[in-house]
């Protein structure tokens, strides 16, 4: 009973359908190169009034996919840890994505199987202000995504980075969850975090704290287990926990030469005093060759097959010789034996004694009697009974 009550406002919004007529729509500005980060919040879907929040039982879930494309954008990302906590939309633009780009949102209520949807208008412009050549990439193990993405945790991490870079203006570039870069999903243990990437841009230069903990003497102790070479005061503790060892800078303020593309050439090969092959080969005549090779070993077999042969057929001792070398009163013996196996033979082959009695078909113990079988025993069963 109480899973058919459940069911009935399902089919009530099945029949009544999406209750919002018109998509609101949000004009935003991505800027290529920069952080794109945009809360998906509960009370803007609800459409509460401003001083009222959002109820914190209302569960919803949120789809988003770039309009005539059934998902995302390759820059942009999602996510969303519960129902009830909200979802971001976040990621950094490339060049090649610059333009307007429109994303529609679909919220969807859990409770009252309500389904709100929005419009999200990027025009991805290039930032202003000057470059940011010098670029640091952290990985802090103390948060997942979803909790540096808001806009004070993010600011907070900025400052605390300050404490470690010269003084200039630091800026996000990217927010990487580090199970999008091969992490591992953490155990199911309080205190354990999926672990975020966050790259910072500056026009300043890198600190000397930070080029000796990206130094190759640093990442050698990292290799051997022991802690990187840090020699500033981590002013990221106690709030991020930094892994030191996975700290890459990247230095773009000196311009990349570019390779040139090969020039084709005619086909021929320049004149090298090293490599000089013959212009002409001499005739040869290979018919001694093939000679040696085939009557050689035709002429070795040859000798061995003679040699066998005389072997086994000319040494060969004969009879006369072995009956020469044999005594006589041996010949003598044998002769007699053989004499005497003969004439048994003979005498066994015209002797006339009657068979025995017991090998006769049919033979009376008592009265001695032989008598012919009367019926063929093959034909007589072995059961009386069957016939």
């Amino acid at each position: 009973m109480a899973a058919a009550l459940t069911w009935i406002p399902l089919f009530v919004g099945l029949l009544a359908g999406p209750r919002d007529t018109k998509a609101q729509q949000t004009t935003l500005y991505p800027l290529v190169g920069r952080v794109f980060v945009h809360p998906l919040e509960h009370a803007s879907f609800l459409r509460l009034p401003e001083h009222i929040a959002a109820p914190p039982t209302v569960r919803l879930t949120y789809q988003a996919h770039l309009q005539g494309h059934p998902d995302l954008p390759r820059w942009l990302r999602y996510t969303q840890r519960s129902p009830y906590s909200p979802a971001f939309l976040y990621g950094t633009p490339t060049p090649e994505d610059r333009g307007r780009q429109v994303i529609e949102v679909t919220a969807y209520n859990r409770d009252s199987f309500d389904t709100t949807r929005q419009r999200l208008l990027l025009l991805i412009e290039d930032p202003e202000g000057p470059r940011l050549p010098y670029q640091a990439e952290f990985l802090v193990r103390s948060h997942d995504v979803e909790e540096v993405l808001p806009s004070t945790p993010a600011n907070r991490f900025l400052t605390a980075l300050g404490g470690l870079w010269e003084p200039g203006e630091l800026q996000l570039l990217n927010i990487t969850s580090a199970l999008d870069r091969g992490g591992r999903v953490p155990l199911p243990i309080e205190g354990r975090k999926e672990g975020v990437y966050i790259k910072v841009g500056s026009a300043t230069p890198f600190s000397t704290c930070l080029k000796m903990v990206a130094s190759p003497d640093s990442y050698a102790r990292c290799a051997q287990g022991q802690p990187p070479l840090l020699s500033c005061y981590d002013s990221l503790a106690p709030h991020f926990r930094v892994d030191w060892c996975n700290v890459s800078l990247v230095d773009k303020s000196v311009p990349e030469p570019v390779d040139e593309m090969p020039t084709p050439g005619d086909g021929i090969l320049e004149h090298d005093p090293f490599f000089c092959p013959p212009t002409e080969a001499t005739g040869r005549d290979f018919l001694a060759d093939a000679l040696v090779t085939l009557l050689v070993p035709l002429l070795v077999a040859l000798l061995l097959t003679l040699l066998l042969a005389y072997i086994m057929c000319c040494r060969r001792e004969g009879r006369l010789k072995r009956d020469m070398a044999t005594s006589d009163i041996q010949m003598v013996h044998h002769c007699t034996i053989h004499g005497n196996t003969e004439e048994l033979r003979q005498m066994a082959a015209s002797r006339e004694v009657p068979r025995p009695l017991s090998t006769l078909p049919m033979f009376n113990v008592r009265t001695g009697e032989r008598l012919p079988p009367r019926v063929d025993s093959a034909q007589v069963p072995l059961i009386l009974d069957q016939h």
